[in-house]
């Protein structure tokens, strides 16, 4: 009878085991905060994800705000999170080591470019003489947003800066906000500006611009100073805002923007992510009814501003469609057991 037990209760734990391995795996995806695009467009892409893959591949992905890309950084290094949108510059710097990363991360692999990060450096308009982002240097002190401390918004915003030689240090008197308390802050006057990089249109900026109107300018660019930040991360391209993206915006307004990417870990498997980079793909229409900022999505340019080499899922992915893969972005080959192999076990 004991050995009957014995049997039975092993058998219960078998069943158990074999349940517990058949549930939906639940990988995290951490985006920024809720007043950007991160965040919806991350939630989008988990409800996507587990509404096509849980029931039949056991694959679930959960969205998480979080303060953005240097946060995002950390998460993955702690395996805290297993997949991160981060802007362009920060897959370069993680991968190198570079910025404000100050050891390379080799764990990092890319999925895709995703949507453009389109930057809104925005200054109240009787403080922008010419319009462009040179005026930020004129500025005497006033009170200024780069974004949130720590905040991939404030790592890109002083990159930025520091490229185009303004002191910033001395120019302003810096304050750090999300996207919500920072719109709040300039509309009742309590800062003279802010740096809003997300997929446009956001949320941030059409608050701000339906109130304020004509009062707050969106700063451009020109050749010279585009030319000057592409200097080192040739990350960056013209970007424009047609009339009507926001409110009380009735001429076309240029600005640059770079492509924020997907990445994850080295050790998720390789069938996880090839699942969920075919998911994007192949739903992006979905997608793209869901947040208007993914309309600058395109298979063809999925690869481009990468900065870690592609996770061997999403090589084994672009490969199957016909996507010219550089020589840079491999280094995990996809290990495949063929059909006599299988035949043979």
């Amino acid at each position: 009878m004991r050995k009957i037990a014995v049997l039975l209760f092993l058998s219960i734990l078998l069943v158990s085991c074999s349940d517990e391995l058949t549930r939906a795996r639940p990988y995290v995806l951490t985006t920024a905060t809720t007043g950007g695009t991160y965040y919806p467009v991350g939630v989008a892409l988990a409800t996507l994800a587990h509404a096509q893959l849980a029931e039949t591949k056991g694959i679930s992905l959960t969205a998480i705000s979080s303060a953005g890309s240097l946060e995002n950084i950390k998460l993955l290094r702690d395996n805290q999170a297993q997949f991160a949108l981060l802007q362009g510059p920060f897959g370069a710097w993680s991968w190198n080591g570079e910025g404000p990363i100050s050891s390379p991360q080799t764990h990092i692999r890319s999925i895709s470019a995703m949507w453009q990060n389109v930057e809104h450096f925005v200054l109240l308009t009787r403080l922008a003489p010419t319009g462009t982002i040179m005026d930020l240097d004129l500025l005497d002190g006033e009170r200024y947003v780069l974004g949130a401390r720590n905040s991939g918004a404030e790592q890109t915003g002083r990159f930025i800066l520091e490229t185009l030689g303004i002191d910033y240090e001395s120019k302003m008197n810096l304050a750090y906000m999300g996207y919500g308390p920072t719109t709040n802050a300039l509309q009742d006057g309590n800062i003279v500006g802010m740096n809003i990089p997300a997929g446009a249109p956001v949320s941030s900026i059409t608050q701000a611009y339906a109130l304020l109107g004509d009062r707050m300018t969106i700063l451009g660019w020109t050749q010279e100073t585009l030319d000057r930040l592409n200097s080192k991360y040739p990350l960056w391209d013209w970007y424009d805002f047609p009339p009507g993206t926001y409110p009380n915006q009735d001429q076309l307004i240029r600005t640059i923007g770079s492509p924020n990417v997907l990445v994850t870990r080295d050790d998720i498997p390789e069938d996880v992510v090839y699942e969920i980079t075919k998911v994007i793909w192949e739903n992006l229409a979905t997608l793209q009814e869901i947040h208007g900022a993914t309309k600058d999505m395109r298979l063809e340019i999925a690869i481009q501003g990468l900065g870690a080499p592609l996770h061997a899922g999403a090589l084994r992915y672009y490969r199957e469609v016909g996507l010219p893969i550089p020589d840079r972005l491999i280094l995990d080959e996809p290990q495949h057991v063929s059909p006599t192999d299988e035949e043979q076990q």
